[in-house]
């Protein structure tokens, strides 16, 4: 792919990482703000984004009219087997990163970035080490509590690393601690300006009972048989005191409608049952007092910035139990309730239970929620990329 020549005065940026949403979301934020604040000094960004061709990452820039380009990259099948590692996938996936090496080199030496910004994911370790190869200043972006595979292979060559809390600060490779900086993770400026009776009428939740606290549970957009069967094991009983958005995922929309089908008439109302919330998400957090989900680094950002009550059922399969490892954090905090290991609907009753009950205790957890949250991380993001400049 020819590059085409950026305006002059352009800042250049090459941003990579991606695989999932947790990785790709969180730099598209960051390219949306670097751009609003040039704009507003006169000046252009000029911008690659550099993946993985049949990643999230290639789909999002091309939506966003973003300039792609592919390189090869492997993944690392972790295991706390030595031997396992040494699988032949594994031999034949890290064979591919010096070919992905090479062709990030050959991107970055034409397109001459001043800043390369890697968010994680496996494809951010070939395009990083080419950053250094190249002598380009390299930005890294640690999303989670704990330090990614990705990021801690290039933490220790990054030009700065920003990490999005303080608790990853003493996790980072000794050398990488110097070039440390707590910015938070972007979370997309239209998740914040939601608007709770936008909500009810977007959704035509008019059923719904406003004197009562209102739930919003999702298992992201695919949804989650687990919690889906949770909610369903104590419906009636949630129902009886809270209203329920319940964001489930296409494939299980008719199966819990037929379940709610039974439901007395006195309650049906209240349930508002729905395969994915799209547009409409930031007014429906901002209808919510108690949000019930799983643990990502991108949920967690969101809900704490918002400052949100949360019930977490973290994903028991994240890589590195790193869900597991996020709701916990936060519950030893106070800012929210983790169900971990084997969970049942009365474990979920119970954790619902008094945040229903004590509308003291729910604010005392939102308020502890928001008090961890990083409302302005995208900016802050933005200042440690504009930094790295030499």
């Amino acid at each position: 792919m020819k590059t085409e020549p950026s305006p002059v005065g352009a800042f250049r940026l090459i941003v990579t990482g991606g695989g999932t949403g947790g990785h790709t979301y969180p730099a598209l934020t960051a390219v949306r703000t670097l751009q609003a604040r040039l704009a507003a000094e006169g000046r252009a960004l000029d911008v690659l984004w550099v993946g993985t061709a049949d990643g999230l990452e290639a789909r999002v820039a091309a939506a966003e009219g973003i300039a792609f380009e592919a390189v090869a990259t492997g993944k690392l099948r972790r295991s706390s087997n030595p031997l396992k590692m040494l699988s032949p996938a594994n031999i034949k996936d890290m064979g591919r990163v010096p070919l992905g090496v090479a062709q990030a080199r050959s991107i970055i030496s034409r397109f001459r970035p001043d800043v390369v910004l890697a968010t994680g994911g496996y494809v951010a370790v070939p395009v990083g080490l080419a950053a250094r190869l190249c002598h380009r200043p390299l930005v890294v972006h640690e999303q989670t509590v704990r330090l990614g595979l990705a990021n801690r292979t290039l933490a220790p060559r990054a030009t700065r690393v920003a990490v999005s809390s303080e608790s990853t600060l003493p996790l980072l490779p000794e050398a990488a601690r110097g070039a440390a900086v707590v910015t938070g993770n972007p979370v997309r400026p239209e998740v914040l300006a939601g608007h709770a009776d936008k909500a009810v009428q977007a959704l035509g939740l008019h059923g719904f009972d406003r004197a009562l606290p209102t739930i919003y549970v999702t298992g992201g957009a695919q949804g989650s048989q687990q919690i889906n069967t949770l909610v369903s094991g104590v419906l009636p009983w949630l129902l009886e005191r809270a209203n329920v958005i319940h964001q489930c995922g296409p494939a299980n929309v008719t199966d819990l409608r037929h379940q709610a089908a039974g439901l007395p008439q006195s309650l049906t109302g209240r349930y508002y049952l729905a395969g994915f919330v799209g547009p409409e998400l930031p007014d429906v957090l901002a209808l919510a007092d108690v949000v019930v989900s799983r643990s990502g680094a991108g949920t967690l950002a969101e809900l704490t910035a918002l400052g949100k009550a949360a019930v977490f059922v973290p994903l028991a399969t994240s890589a590195g139990g790193e869900q597991e490892h996020n709701a916990r954090h936060l519950q030893e905090a106070g800012a929210a309730v983790a169900l971990v290991g084997e969970v049942g609907p009365e474990d979920l009753r119970q954790a619902v239970a008094s945040l229903l009950a004590d509308p003291g205790r729910r604010v005392e957890v939102a308020e502890r929620a928001r008090a961890l949250g990083r409302p302005d991380a995208a900016d802050r993001l933005v200042d440690v990329v504009l930094s790295a400049v030499g």
